[in-house]
């Protein structure tokens, strides 16, 4: 192909020396639009191999867009891979700076068909390879600016400017919710993320207690946020809406089922996310994301107006930028009177805990530790034996299944198909709980609530808020289902205790951020968020 011939990636009705731009006496190198237009239309036509050919390999190329940047040829193929193609766009412009004989600057501006103007920067090279792409051109850096959508339907299902306005001056003047899809929010209805669940919804009157706390406060709610179907899963993943993006981790799960609150908090739609947390749903997505996120003492809030999923384990939570936020969130909602003070610098910690964890996860958490107690902030930093996570992942599933059975299967079998195959699976294992396999999971959860109050006392318990980094968008079922058992082993300490759990974001490791946990005595909500404050001061 020529450099002036006609490519199906572009207008036809548009001549490419109209489009090309270079400074008066310079041409493009020998093959590089050739290997321009290649692109454009392996992107059209999402050819993975090719556009794959078509970037530089090893650790150093890189992509950004506004969900973050991707470092190395393998995060862009797996980010590539889960993608499922571009939007069609038609190339208006292209700008071109040769810099050598072997390397090339080009910026091209696009209009999508849906509309809106996009711009595309890139760093070509011109490799050794000249098999693989004309001239052996390839990307060595890219940087894509797509049009702002109005409304991103993988994080928000109804947004508004605000979508209700405060109901009162108060603490929390100037801050906008993001409102978990399991909430009542008056004038609208509830979908849980199940397309037919919200076709046969009514249209609430009342905000849900919860919501409420936060207007009377002051605060106004910015929309309505995605979760998992159900709020049935810690994968962030929707099979009806999509998967909300991690933009501390581009390319990996956001976490769930508070996942839509989450992903609007970390990219900085709002500033407080509301959610619930039956099994990790608040720490996870606040572990993977980089947040500040709270599950509070079991039963501290109200959950009128709230679906439910597993009652014994369902509380409101709250996710946020920085602990100060997140305090103010939590001031609002819980009532004083039931707050308690303890100690500041008495903690424990469980080795098998954080066997459970990745070694990566286990190893970076530990170091924040040691610098934490070199800080000083430790009086008393000691061992402590708990229930295997193990143990405690089964007598989890095993309860909170018979409880999520009763709320949602009669439903479920009413509507064949409404749900996505991995949420479907879990309700169908969940209907096949015995009450004889429910009793003695109840029975060994009252033993094992006796044996962790016991030890742990008015201590505080350090452990990961997640067993790893958030998965890979690809990563294989297999890995995904490894991560959830070893992660809600950890996670099921609060729930089967009642306890309230913070989620600090004290580590960033190369595949991104993880939190520190801290698991106080129940009514200590706040005192814990007060006490990360004060370690956080520390190290700086």
């Amino acid at each position: 192909m020529s450099e002036s011939s006609e490519h199906p990636a572009h207008d036809a009705a548009r001549d490419l020396q109209a489009i090309l731009q270079l400074p008066e006496g310079l041409e493009p190198p020998p093959q590089l639009m050739d290997a321009f237009w290649g692109y454009e239309a392996a992107l059209m036509a999402d050819d993975v191999d090719l556009l794959g050919a078509y970037f530089a390999t090893g650790p150093d190329v890189m992509r950004g867009d506004g969900a973050g940047l991707l470092v190395g040829r393998e995060s862009i193929d797996r980010f590539r891979t889960g993608r499922g193609g571009a939007p069609a766009r038609t190339v208006t412009e292209i700008q071109v700076r040769p810099l050598t004989d072997t390397h090339a600057y080009v910026t091209s501006v696009n209009t999508p068909d849906k509309g809106g103007r996009g711009l595309v920067t890139q760093l070509w090279e011109r490799s050794g390879d000249e098999g693989a792409t004309p001239g052996g051109w390839v990307i060595t850096a890219a940087h894509v600016s797509a049009p702002p959508p109005a409304m991103d339907g993988r994080v928000w299902r109804v947004l508004g400017s605000p979508l209700v306005p405060a109901a009162a001056d108060g603490p929390l003047a100037g801050e906008t919710v993001a409102v978990k899809d399991v909430f009542a929010v008056p004038g609208h209805r509830i979908g849980a993320g199940v397309p037919a669940y919200l076709a046969e919804s009514a249209v609430e009157e009342e905000p849900a207690d919860a919501v409420a706390a936060l207007l009377g406060a002051g605060a106004s709610v910015r929309g309505i946020a995605q979760t998992d179907q159900f709020a049935y899963s810690i994968a962030g993943k929707n099979g009806a809406y999509g998967t909300p993006p991690n933009p501390a981790a581009p390319g990996a799960i956001p976490g769930g089922s508070s996942s839509g609150p989450a992903t609007a908090v970390a990219s900085g739609h709002a500033t407080i996310g509301l959610g619930t947390d039956t099994a990790g749903s608040i720490r996870v997505p606040a572990s993977y994301q980089g947040l500040w996120g709270l599950r509070p003492t079991h039963g501290a809030v109200s959950l009128a107006g709230a679906l439910p999923l597993a009652p014994a384990y369902d509380t409101p939570g709250w996710l946020a930028r920085d602990g100060a936020t997140l305090r103010a969130a939590a001031a609002a909602s819980l009532r004083q009177d039931q707050q308690r003070s303890i100690p500041s610098d008495r903690a424990v910690v469980a080795a098998s805990l954080f066997e459970a964890a990745d070694s990566d996860v286990r190893l970076g958490l530990a170091d924040v530790i040691d610098a934490l107690a070199a800080h000083g902030v430790f009086a008393s930093l000691e061992p402590v034996n708990m229930p295997a996570p193990a143990e405690l992942f089964r007598i989890f599933r095993y309860t909170q299944s018979a409880e999520a059975a009763r709320s949602w299967q009669e439903w479920v079998e009413a509507h064949p198909g409404a749900l996505a195959a991995d949420v479907a699976e879990r309700f169908a294992w969940a209907t096949s709980v015995t009450g004889g396999q429910e009793a003695e999971a109840l029975e060994a959860k009252s033993a094992a609530r006796e044996r962790i109050d016991a030890a742990l006392g008015d201590d505080i318990l350090l452990l990961p808020a997640t067993s790893s980094v958030a998965p890979a968008l690809d990563a294989p079922p297999e890995r995904l289902q490894e991560v959830r058992e070893a992660t809600l082993g950890i996670t099921a300490v609060a729930g089967i205790t009642g306890r309230p759990a913070l989620s600090v974001p004290l580590l960033e490791l190369d595949g991104g951020p993880v939190g520190l946990s801290l698991v106080g005595p129940r009514g200590s909500d706040l005192a814990l968020i007060d006490i990360a404050l004060g370690w956080v001061d520390a190290l700086r």
